[in-house]
């Protein structure tokens, strides 16, 4: 069973960017899909992108396109979600979650395991 950690989270500026870290223990890292999903305030938690076990496939919800890159180190057991030209829009709590069985899945219930989240708060 895979624990997932999310650190990176903060505020900063309209246009600013931020790197996510997502920290796995207990699992064999590279046997799972990862995605990082967010969710704001008063809204359901929304898929943002996710990266296959190899990081060589990865996806992404269209209003990050472009704007968002995932990627993953697996000597580090870590994938990273880098976020640039960040929108008011994107403030939210930013999870980590593991898929052990799919293919850039990504609807929430295909991830059996999940972080704490972290706050990133984007100020107008």
């Amino acid at each position: 069973q895979v624990q997932l950690v999310e650190s990176g989270g903060g505020l900063v500026q309209a246009g600013g960017s931020l790197r996510l870290s997502c920290k796995a223990s207990g699992g064999a890292f590279s046997r799972y899909s990862i995605g990082w999903f967010r969710q704001a305030p008063g809204k359901e938690r929304e898929f943002v992108a996710t990266i296959f076990r190899n990081g060589g496939n990865s996806l992404y919800a269209d209003s990050v396109k472009g704007r968002f890159t995932i990627s993953r180190d697996n000597t580090k057991n870590t994938v990273y979600l880098q976020m640039n030209t960040l929108k008011s829009e994107d403030t939210a709590v930013y999870y980590c979650a593991a898929d052990e069985i799919g293919f850039l899945r990504t609807g929430l219930t295909a991830y059996n395991y999940w972080g704490q989240g972290t706050q990133v708060t984007v100020s107008a």
